[in-house]
């Protein structure tokens, strides 16, 4: 995946977007999940979903909501299924070996490209200057952890260097939020809260719990959105247009409108209202 990081990367959504069609369903098979409100059943992990056809596509792809799979709809693997594809060369019903291979290495390829998307993004950010050399090497470091061969990726402990290129990024959004009086809401439990109209420009979210909140008309405007859990989300109407660390997974799991500012490019979900 080397490209440099020496200038900022405009294309990295593009390179660290999902493409279906070069995979082999590794998403409907490698990861578990239970049944709750997004999902509809238990799939342990290493197992393929009742639904994944022989092709490789879902069978339910156009109906997942309405049958219970919201948790698929807003599932990103931000690339890393067509990177474990391509490296294997096969598909994962080959035989045992690369089935153990390529589900074993999936996750973790997985994991090291959602990093690469929030390293490149804070790259781009003109206000986190005083970090872009910080950032250059810990984008350089994590793309040679990701270009190394699926039977070492597999058994690769990721957690230190995860940690270690948190705390670059922690501040690379103090920079990129500085002019503004953001709110300290980091790991807050706003459930359900009523913060419609709310100014949370600036605002610390990281990893904050949004499920079912109340954001219409709210100016999120340099927010740090990292982490957050936005499933069910209002957000009709809201100023998302400069959101730091958005993701495409954090617009699916929410509902909007034709009111609702979203960045060049991000994709209006289909079950937002018009």
């Amino acid at each position: 995946m080397s490209h440099g990081s020496s200038t900022p990367d405009t294309g990295f959504r593009e390179r660290l977007r999902a493409d279906c069609g070069r995979c082999y369903g590794l998403c409907c098979a490698a990861p578990g999940f239970v049944a709750s409100a997004d999902f509809a059943l238990t799939k342990p992990p290493g197992t393929p979903c009742p639904n994944l056809r022989a092709d490789s596509w879902c069978g339910v792809h156009e109906t997942l909501r309405e049958r219970g799979f919201a948790g698929c709809v807003v599932y990103d693997c931000f690339g890393a299924g067509q990177a474990v594809a391509e490296r294997e060369g096969a598909d994962w019903r080959r035989d045992d070996a690369a089935r153990r291979r390529m589900f074993s290495a999936y996750p973790v390829l997985r994991d090291l490209h959602e990093l690469l998307y929030y390293l490149h993004e804070a790259r781009n950010l003109a206000d986190a200057a005083p970090v872009h050399a910080e950032l250059d090497t810990m984008i350089a470091e994590t793309e040679r952890l990701a270009d190394r061969d699926l039977d070492t990726v597999a058994v690769m402990s990721t957690g230190e260097h995860w940690a270690e290129a948190n705390a670059v990024l922690t501040r690379a959004s103090t920079w990129a939020r500085g002019g503004y009086p953001g709110r300290d809401l980091r790991g807050a439990d706003l459930v359900g809260a009523d913060l419609a109209g709310d100014a949370l420009a600036g605002a610390n979210l990281r990893g904050a719990l949004l499920l079912g909140a109340d954001l219409r008309g709210a100016d999120l405007t340099r927010a740090d959105v990292t982490g957050a859990d936005l499933r069910g989300a209002d957000l009709s109407g809201a100023w998302l247009a400069e959101t730091l660390f958005l993701t495409q997974s954090h617009v699916d799991a929410a509902r909007g409108d034709a009111r609702t500012r979203l960045p060049g490019w991000a994709r209006v979900p289909a079950h937002w209202s018009s």
